[in-house]
């Protein structure tokens, strides 16, 4: 049983790990090029935030929200 627990834990060492030992030791030598995936999942978040904001845009603009008061007699 403990052989079993020693083959996870060299997976997961030696295997899996292993990419971000390499993003590591590229730190070193490039800040930005260890950290290029922290820009990719930014520059997708913007895209989407600005698609996002010229949807609403669009909704805004043609007045299909309902904007009825219905719930409360003060709004």
């Amino acid at each position: 049983m403990k052989d079993f627990f020693y083959a996870i834990r060299d997976l997961f060492v030696d295997v899996l790990f292993a990419p971000l030992d390499a993003l590591r030791k590229l730190e070193l030598e490039s800040w930005f090029g260890a950290n290029f995936m922290s820009w990719i999942f930014m520059a997708v978040g913007f895209v989407a935030f600005v698609y996002w904001m010229l949807q609403l845009k669009k909704y805004n603009d043609n007045n299909e929200e309902d904007k009825s008061i219905s719930s409360h007699s003060y709004l």
